[in-house]
Parts: structure tokens; sequence; C-alpha cells
């Protein structure tokens, strides 16, 4: 059965389109069939996937606004491990064009319907804001896979996003749930990052992922190569950590059946 997640946090430089574009090769490596949907009008996971994002002559903007489907934009990685549905600056559009069609919220979900039987996981990039977008992700996907650095305002933002998927889940998507919390660029040297691993432990209990992205030079320097780092330096720590991360996630997944 497929699974959706959308990638989310509002804060910026978390780590969040650094996980979707690593966490779509590791699961593909494992030999599942993952569609990265990138939900971002800055198109960072498109260009960190290898695609050029100033060359995309259809994208998730076309769906959404209904020109395209989403099938008609899907294209393959140059390593043809996953696929992605493309963005753009074009994307930022789509947000003033939404707002006076019916059910709105709903469009992103319904485009996806299309693809059930494509894919075994749907990642969902979504911007570092809580707008129609990311409301559009929230509504499509089976849950919430929310990237963190362990610092104070980390813990802010967090609890916005809390109660935004809570509002959500009462009143758009009723299933919704938090897939899990991933600790990121983590220094374990850093005392205070040590602290607020612990307060998210402590609060979340088995949500938070027992695998810890490392704050890693190979995951930094991958995007500027068009690369995940597992095909940029498959034995960087940073690759080897969302490898784990794949394992983690598709062992719960066989738990919980």
């Amino acid at each position: 059965m497929m699974r959706i997640f959308a990638i989310s946090n509002q804060k910026g430089g978390v780590g969040k389109t650094t996980t979707t574009v690593n966490l779509a090769a590791s699961l593909s490596k494992k030999k599942k069939k993952v569609l990265l949907l990138d939900l971002d009008p800055q198109g960072n996971a498109t260009s960190g996937s290898g695609i050029n994002k100033a060359t995309v002559k259809a994208g998730v903007y076309e769906a959404l606004i209904g020109q395209k489907s989403l099938q008609d934009i899907i294209v393959t990685t140059k390593e043809g491990f996953f696929d992605v549905a493309p963005a753009n600056q074009a994307l930022a559009g789509a947000e003033i064009e939404l707002v006076d069609i019916p059910e709105r919220e709903y469009i992103l979900k319904k485009q996806i319907k299309a693809l059930e039987k494509s894919y075994d996981f749907i990642l969902i990039d979504c911007p570092p804001a809580l707008n129609l977008l990311t409301v559009n992700a929230l509504v499509a996907a089976d849950s919430v896979l929310i990237p963190m650095q362990c610092e104070y305002f980390a813990l802010e933002g967090l609890s916005d996003l809390v109660n935004t998927i809570k509002k959500v889940k009462n009143h758009l998507n009723t299933t919704i749930e938090i897939e899990g919390l991933l600790r990121t660029l983590f220094d374990k040297r850093n005392t205070l990052a040590q602290q607020v691993s612990e307060q998210l432990s402590a609060h979340f209990g088995s949500k938070v992922y027992e695998t810890i992205i490392p704050r890693n030079v190979r995951l930094a320097e991958a995007p500027s190569y068009g690369k995940p780092a597992l095909f940029y330096d498959k034995n960087s720590k940073g690759a080897l950590a969302y490898l784990a991360l794949a394992e983690e996630i598709l062992r719960n997944q066989k738990n919980e059946k």
C-alpha cells in the first residue's frame, strides 16, 4: 500500500529538503518505488535530485492549476532510482490562483489519487511556511515527517506545526498522523542539542526516530552536484544515516501490519 509523507517544518534551514532528497534515494536503494513531489517554489529538491529546474517545461504548478496531470510532469532522476514531480518559481503563483477554486485544499490529493498503484512512497517536500501549498500536502498525506534541529527556537516552531496538524486532522484529513520527528544537523558535542533531544524524546516518545542525522560536510556538498549524498559519497556519515532512517521507517511499517 502506498504511503504519502509530507516532509514539513515551517522553520527554514532544518534539513527539510536534504531529508526529502536523501530519504527518496535511500528508500529507492531499498528497492522501493519512490516519487519525490517538490511543493516548494524554490525547487531545491528538484535541483538536488539532478534536474535543471530552469528547463522544466511543466511542473507541479501546472498540475495544481489543472493544465497537466501529475503523470504528465513526472521525470526520472539521472541515476534512475526515483522519480520527481519537479517545481520551480512558477509554483509561487499557485498560492494566488488556487484561492478562488472550490475545495482548493484537496487539489493535490485528487491528483495523487491516480498514482496510488504506481509507487510505494510519495515524499512531499513542503515549503517552509504554513500556506495553502502546505495545507494541500497535509490533506494529501497519510502522515507528517518533521525534520528539526535540536535548538530552542526549533521547539517553538514545532509547537505551531503540531497545532496546524491538529487543525487539519479535525477539519480536512481525519487520518493524518505525525510519522516521526527526525533530529537533523546534530552535533553531539553541543550541550543544548543534547538537552533539546532529551526534551523531544520525553514529550514525543516513540515518535522520535532512533536515527539521528549528523552535521556532515558531504550532505552539504551533494546538492551542488545535483545528487543525493548516497550517489555523491555513499560511505559518508550523512549517506549512511539516511540509509539507516529508511531501514527504520520500513521496519516500523512492517511492525504496524
